[in-house]
């Protein structure tokens, strides 16, 4: 039996070697802290898990659900577009459910590339944007980024033959792993680039919810002519607590919606009209629990800054995400320092290189962890680095 050469080319799963690294701790008795993967500690709000329990006692749900997403779904998502950003959608041809964003971010490779074919990706970012390119046995052209332009992806300097074969620009702000913000201004850079070389534009939102020192990111679709070139992917995991839910949403360009549409038809079946049942109560019930979640993390990014500062770590304050973004000591490598403190610690951290090229000489910190936890992980690593 012979795999697809496609496969020989992925490396692994950057999270899946985690929690195998985590579990093979754990199976020998050992208190392992995990700092590595963004899912978050506190359940679900009740009344989202309450709606679930109605929903899922519904026998109207225990048929097929519709492959684009419930229209009371699609409408809820296009209906909190609207009250969020000003943005107005077509629930009907501009919104798709989605069994997580990062379902989305995966299809929409099969629905724009072609063997050969380039992909223009943030050269630190969710590792599927290229990982979607390599199944499609196609190519990714990493944008530089660097601290002093702010973590934003640059567009210039992409060689003529790339381009010419360049089929996605792939974009998320507020960045996962590094907290960055972009500006209107880089938005629209992006969307006149798109636009001159024929390019969809891919704007990956996963963390629109969750900011900090009264930050609120805004939507790429706000932004003029965005939807001429634009489909922007929303996740309701990291807002509302929701990850194993598995459910999110792409909204945009109606040919890069309809197109998306298509490949779910073939591939899946859509979400569990319960799971989507519940989410709309999310999107339209009050944000509190939103805004909630908000503090506590900014509360636990404030420690752990305090906490690597005093012990010499360098990093900058995110304004968003659930992460803090920090320089690993001189002398290892991202993935060196993130064995040492495993092994000698018995913390995980998330190496910057797992994320692209540029991540190299960083580490990701997730703020997914209680309090006392946090502190005692980076007391752990204090004592590590001697």
């Amino acid at each position: 039996m012979k795999t697809a050469r496609n496969l020989d080319n992925m490396p692994p799963y950057l999270f899946a070697q985690i929690d195998k690294k985590r579990a093979a701790l754990e199976a020998q008795g050992v208190d392992v802290i995990s700092l590595g993967i963004g899912d978050p500690d506190m359940p679900t709000p009740p009344h989202i898990v309450d709606a679930m329990v109605a929903a899922v006692r519904n026998p109207a749900n225990h048929q097929y659900p519709d492959y684009a997403g419930s229209k009371a779904y699609r409408t809820a998502a296009a209906g909190w577009m609207q009250r969020r950003f000003g943005v107005e959608a077509c629930p009907e041809r501009e919104v798709l459910a989605l069994i997580g964003s990062k379902e989305g971010i995966a299809h929409i490779h099969t629905a724009f590339v072609n063997p050969g074919d380039y992909v223009l990706a943030p050269s630190i970012g969710y590792p599927v944007y290229s990982g979607g390119a390599t199944l499609m046995h196609a190519h990714t052209h990493f944008l530089p980024m660097r601290a002093d332009d702010g973590w934003l992806a640059r567009l210039d300097d992409v060689p003529s033959d790339v381009l010419a074969r360049a089929r996605i620009l792939f974009l998320g702000y507020p960045n996962n792993p590094t907290g960055a913000v972009a500006t209107p201004a880089y938005f629209d850079e992006a969307i006149a680039y798109c636009r001159k070389h024929g390019l969809l534009l891919v704007h990956d939102n996963a963390y629109s919810e969750i900011g900090f020192d009264g930050y609120r990111a805004p939507s790429i679709l706000e932004r003029p002519g965005a939807k001429e070139v634009c489909i922007e992917m929303f996740s309701l995991s990291k807002s509302y607590n929701m990850t194993g839910w598995r459910i999110g949403f792409a909204v945009g360009n109606e040919t890069a919606v309809q197109a998306l549409g298509t490949i779910k038809n073939n591939l899946d079946s859509g979400q569990f009209t319960a799971v989507q049942d519940a989410a709309i109560v999310a999107l339209e019930s009050s944000q509190q629990c939103v805004s909630d979640m908000c503090a506590l993390y900014q509360r636990r990014r404030d420690l752990v800054l305090e906490a690597l500062k005093a012990i010499g770590v360098d990093c900058v304050i995110p304004k968003a995400t659930i992460y803090v973004w920090a320089r690993v000591p001189e002398g290892l490598t991202s993935a060196e320092f993130a064995e040492k403190v495993l092994t000698e610690a018995h913390v995980i951290v998330t190496p910057g290189s797992g994320y692209g090229p540029d991540g190299e000489g960083f580490m990701r910190i997730s703020l997914t962890t209680p309090d006392d936890r946090l502190l005692e992980a980076v007391r752990r690593i204090k004592e590590t680095l001697g």
